[in-house]
């Protein structure tokens, strides 16, 4: 596989980070995450830009603009021959010293690299259970895609030593938040319900899409803070995500959800869209 590496395309053997880059080090970095269609990447221009204003957060400067990394992620897909496809973009702060100050790392290292696809056939129902884990209720981080993600990454793992697909993750105000690769949808009184911004929710890409999706259908949307109980009580649940596009939830803390049949309408409007913006 070919990956790209600070404005090179390298073997991933010859792709090499320094051991004292900030971002193996540190966390000290942000990623977005892409799914490639027809050898086109998905809502790029989205990604980007959130990535962008993570970088002026970070006070990171990326070393290519978003013309020039779509140029670069439209080559690196064609060198790959792979144009159903995961890209992963990855931006850090580059090597520096010793210790927490950024103060000499100005360097940022920049990698992007492609992964096959899993099928859009055959949406596989997940089990969802609740995380003994707490995220910020108000953090400004969580706005962005931030590197430093060992809370989700141990979220996700006691999801799976319990037998389960994917972890709901719940504020410090005991709030519903996201799970742990992505926002979570519930239907209401046939509205779409997602929870607001600023309660510890990273305001997905494609959470943003599905609420297009749902303008463009007449379908009411709500964004609105819920407790777990509440979404136990809804009429059906389901988790947005880059990679696998809207997945639904078939059981929720071994309680079994039952299917909304809006959620097939949206799931095929979205199935819809990656064809027709990637033609």
């Amino acid at each position: 596989m070919v990956v790209f590496l600070n404005g090179q395309f390298l073997s991933e053997a010859e792709a090499v980070v320094p051991v004292n880059d900030r971002g193996f080090l540190l966390g000290d970095g942000l990623f977005e995450t892409l799914r490639v269609v027809n050898g086109k990447p998905f809502r790029m221009a989205q990604h980007l830009e959130r990535l962008t204003r993570g970088a002026e957060f970070l006070k990171i400067k990326p070393p290519c603009t978003p013309r020039e990394l779509e140029k670069f992620a439209r080559q690196l897909i064609e060198k790959n021959q792979l144009p159903e496809a995961i890209l992963r973009l990855t931006l850090t702060r580059g090597p520096g010293g010793r210790g927490y100050s950024p103060k000499g790392a100005e360097q940022p290292t920049l990698v992007m690299a492609l992964h096959p696809a899993p099928s859009r056939e055959n949406r596989v129902e997940w089990n969802l259970i609740t995380s003994s884990f707490r995220i910020p209720a108000s953090d400004a981080l969580a706005s962005f895609k931030t590197t430093s993600k060992i809370l989700h990454v141990l979220a996700r793992a006691e999801a799976e030593e319990k037998g389960a697909n994917e972890a709901l993750l719940i504020n410090t105000n005991g709030e519903v938040a996201e799970t742990a690769g992505g926002n979570i949808f519930w239907v209401y009184q046939d509205k779409i319900c997602t929870v607001p911004a600023g309660r510890g929710v990273l305001p997905g890409i494609t959470r943003a899409v599905v609420l297009e999706i749902c303008q463009s259908l007449g379908l009411e949307t709500n964004k609105r803070v819920i407790k777990p109980a509440g979404l136990r009580n809804s009429a059906g649940i389901f988790v947005t995500q880059s990679v696998l596009g809207i997945v639904p939830i078939g059981s929720f803390d071994g309680e079994p959800v039952s299917p909304s049949p809006l959620l097939d309408q949206i799931a095929g409007a979205y199935d819809e869209m990656l064809t027709r913006e990637s033609a």
